[in-house]
């Protein structure tokens, strides 16, 4: 098995030509395998733009429009090189905290390695219970981050890295 690098976004929020997935993220996410894309798009050329660079997975959040989750769903589970990945936006399920309600909604997937999420505009990167939680932060958002940021997933031998990346 070879490893797979993969591009990890979230909360791009994309509504207007005003804001553009940063250079630097485009650049970044040029030869890897597949984008993740963790919802609150806002607009379908997102993705189209992504996909211009590779295989994309998405799904809707909390702020994305109609059209946008009629088309996707919100949550996902991905098999990614022979490694389950459940992917989500984090404004679903149960728990105190995003990553906890992130990773309640998949209870019961066998094999799950890690999941995926956004939402809070918060970069995590932990591993519990033997799945990793990965937040990729926003490339166009930061809020009270200090830095916008996007992440990668590195999955080689059955296992998966995260990795933020911060512009």
């Amino acid at each position: 098995m070879e490893m797979q690098r993969v591009g990890v976004i979230s909360d791009t929020h994309i509504s207007d030509r005003r804001r553009v997935i940063p250079a630097l993220v485009r650049q970044a996410f040029v030869g890897v395998d597949c984008i993740l894309h963790a919802g609150d798009i806002a607009r379908q050329d997102v993705l189209d733009e992504l996909a211009a660079l590779a295989p994309v997975h998405a799904v809707y959040g909390n702020m994305d429009p109609p059209e946008l989750v009629s088309i996707l769903k919100a949550a996902r589970v991905l098999d990614l090189d022979g490694v389950r990945i459940g992917l989500t936006h984090g404004h679903l399920g149960r728990g105190r905290t995003t990553p906890e309600c992130a990773l309640s909604l998949f209870t019961g997937v066998e094999g799950l390695r890690a999941v995926v999420f956004g939402h809070s505009h918060v970069p995590y990167n932990s591993v519990q219970r033997g799945v990793l939680l990965f937040n990729p932060g926003s490339p166009t958002e930061r809020r009270r981050q200090p830095r916008p940021s996007y992440g990668f997933l590195t999955i080689e031998n059955g296992l998966v890295r995260g990795e933020i990346a911060y512009i």
